[in-house]
Order: C-alpha cells, then structure tokens, then sequence
C-alpha cells in the first residue's frame, strides 16, 4: 500500500517497483503490471500533453459569442473558462463559478451566489458585475452571439453586491441553470462596462499561452484555479487536425496523446496497439441535417416532412457509423441526458409517404442542395451520398455541394438552406 500510494505521488519509479516486487517474491511481469495499473488509476500533476482536434479554422477567435465546433469550445471554454454552473458526468447540473443557486416566484427568479475569492488570470477578484457584463455581452439587438436566443427569456439582470447575481425571465424557466452552462456563457472581466474578451483573460484551469487560428492553441497551467489539485497537467496543446487519415496517424505515431471522432473504419488497427487506449461512451452528441425553415423550399412544411421520409438514417448508422450510432429521429436531446424521450413516430425511409408530402407541397418533383463537410462530422459526405440516393427515389434530386474544409461554418451556417452539422 505504501508503495502504491509512493507511486500515485510520482515519488516511485517503475524500476525501483519492479525490485520490490522481486524482493516480495513476485515475477518481473507480474510487478511491471502492477505498476502500470497503479500508474494508470493515480493522476498525477505534472506533463505536456497534445490533443488532436477535428475542428479547426483560419477564422476562429477567442470571442465567446461564435464558437463555432469543439476545438474552440474545448481549448476556450473548458479549459481557459468557466461558466456559473456545469453539467457533471451524471446529466447533473452543478456550481461551477457560483457557489450556490435558488429561484423564486415560480422560477421567474434566478439567485446566484459567487464562489468567494475566486480570480481572473490576471489576479482580478470575480465579482457579479463580471457576470452582469459577460451575460449582457450575448444579449440585446447588437450582439453577433451564437446563443443570444438562449436568453431571450431573460428580462433583467443585475448585481446585488458583489457576490450575487439576480437574474429575472419573462416566464418560469426550472432549467434556467442549465441553460448557463452553455459553453458560450463563459464569466469574462468588465473592462469599462464591458465584457473583455479580446484580451483572454479567464478563470479556467489553464491560461493562454500562444493561439494560431487553424494550426493551435497552447495552454500553461493557471496556479491559482480555485479548484484543488487541479489542473493535473502543466501544459496542454490543441492542435488542429481536420484531415481524419491525418489525425489517426498523428495519434498512431505518438504526435499526440488524444485524439476526438477516430475513423471508425480503420478503428480496429488502433484496437491492436497497446500503446492506445479506445474510449467509447454514449455522448451528448448528435449529427444532424438541419433546414433553415426561413429559405425556400424549406419554409413549406410538407417540403420538410417529404424530406423525412426520403432519407434512410438506419442505413446511414449501419453504413457510416458501422454500428458506433444510434437513429435519433430529429430529436437533437441524445439518449445519455437525463430527462431524454424519443419522439414519436419514428421517421423511416418511406417514398411513398414522401411523395405524399411532396404533393401535398404542390409539387411532383424537387431539386435541392445539401451543403457539406466532413469538418461536421466525419462521413459527412458519405452519408450525403446515400442521401441522394434514397431521396431521388422519391422524386427529390439531391445536389451535394462539397464544401471547403476550412470555414466550413462561417460559410454555410445561416447562409446555406440545407447543411451537414451537429
């Protein structure tokens, strides 16, 4: 015990393990292994790792109000940010930057309550007018952010002192603390009555080091983050690798320690190298062909529910995602989150129901374009493909328009009727 308590401290090294285990009577392999096991289950401070991003563009920015995919959300949001309240692994809302939360008048009322002595990068105090600002940043006419409607609901927002913050909606909301979790509502410092986000000054574990828009971002330890032990690394860096044969080769080769979304089609090679370790788990994400109901021909209804029987999605499971996905039925709440239901009915590969719609719609036959990439998930453009084919037996002709790589979204969303994201 004493040994493996030295090890989880980084205090006993593999050798001097393997020697005690000899002396203990136990082999080389048997003492090697159990090194490695206690190694493994004991994080330990200290070390640089790389993690391979599937997104990342010439475009992106520390600008909260437009993170567009995960390398953006993960190296800026969850590693340099913090919002008021977090989602834990069990689907649980919890404090994150707030101490403590509590509504009132049927939940028309949000109360929170700062962690006391809590910092900014830069050794500023958190205070509510922080959280006031960095609210307010995402809201009103002006704001370009991403989630200004996630607000809409909220009428006032003001600081009772320094620690509190008091949030009041239009109409009861009881997940309004869930809603500020959002990876956009990160707590900047208020600079003039402002929101300062252009200087990267957070409260997250990890602090800005050096940011190449498209290539990468790095990361130094923050040695005051309010939360113990924690960060565990000294050093972390997003690396941006959108080409998916890329990406496994930079993780196969050891260029870096973690890749996200591997290629599921050549899954079983890293399967066969000990050296890799294969996290699979039931996420929060989903993959969606959105219509932007405000463009033609998808402002009509029945163009959209036409749309809905044309396309095969169990195909698209089996023959993409090789089993590694389940259909979710236009419902972007993923099975893994508590509270989840699956609408119903449950939209098939129907022709003759989408012709049905078509005709209901006034039409015998449809042309549209699918904008794509695989910077929206990988098999984007192969799933768009089997799209095609099932739609024109339905009388839809699909035209795939295989968009750039990078700037996939400042190109396409809210631009293009008809996309691939998630």
């Amino acid at each position: 015990r004493i040994a493996q308590s030295l090890i989880g401290r980084g205090r006993f090294s593999r050798r001097d393990f393997i020697h005690l285990g000899l002396a203990a009577g136990l082999t080389v392999a048997a003492s090697d292994q159990i090194f490695v096991t206690v190694a493994r289950a004991q994080p330990q401070q200290g070390g640089f790792a790389k993690l391979g991003m599937a997104h990342g563009a010439t475009t992106d920015s520390i600008d909260p109000a437009g993170y567009p995919d995960t390398f953006t959300q993960t190296a800026f949001s969850g590693a340099m940010s913090n919002g008021l309240t977090e989602v834990d692994a069990k689907g649980d809302i919890q404090p994150d930057l707030a101490e403590s939360f509590e509504s009132s008048n049927a939940a028309k009322t949000w109360v929170f309550k700062l962690r006391k002595g809590v910092t900014f990068h830069n050794g500023k105090n958190v205070t509510a007018e922080d959280v006031v600002t960095s609210m307010r940043y995402h809201m009103g006419a002006d704001t370009k952010s991403a989630a200004k409607s996630l607000l809409e609901s909220v009428s006032d927002i003001n600081a009772d002192g320094p620690e509190t913050v008091v949030f009041t909606l239009n109409s009861g909301n009881a997940d309004f603390p869930y809603i500020m979790s959002d990876y956009h509502f990160v707590i900047m410092p208020s600079v003039d009555g402002k929101a300062d986000w252009g200087s990267g000054t957070r409260t997250g574990a990890f602090v800005l080091e050096n940011f190449q828009p498209g290539v990468s971002a790095k990361l130094k330890r923050n040695p005051n983050y309010f939360k113990n032990g924690k960060p565990y690394l000294d050093e972390v860096e997003f690396i941006a690798i959108t080409d998916l044969a890329a990406r496994m080769a930079a993780l196969s080769t050891g260029e870096v320690d973690y890749i996200g979304r591997a290629d599921l089609k050549t899954l079983g090679m890293l399967k066969r190298n000990p050296k890799i370790e294969i996290i699979e788990v039931t996420g929060y994400g989903h993959y969606t062909l959105p219509m932007n109901v405000t463009m033609a021909p998808f402002d009509n209804p029945d163009v959209r529910m036409a749309m809905k029987w044309a396309i095969n999605r169990q195909e698209i499971a089996d023959k993409i995602f090789l089993g590694h996905a389940t259909v979710a039925n236009d419902n972007p709440i993923a099975p893994a989150i508590k509270f989840y239901k699956n609408p119903e009915p449950q939209h098939r590969f129907d022709p003759e129901k989408a012709r049905h719609y078509l005709k209901k719609a006034g039409m015998e036959k449809l042309k549209v374009d699918l904008s794509v990439a695989d910077a929206a998930f990988a098999g984007a453009v192969d799933a768009a493909a089997l799209i095609r084919e099932t739609a024109a037996q339905c009388g839809i002709d699909v035209n795939v328009v295989r968009e750039a790589e990078d700037a996939y979204w400042d190109n396409i969303w809210l631009k293009k009727p008809w996309c691939a994201s998630y």
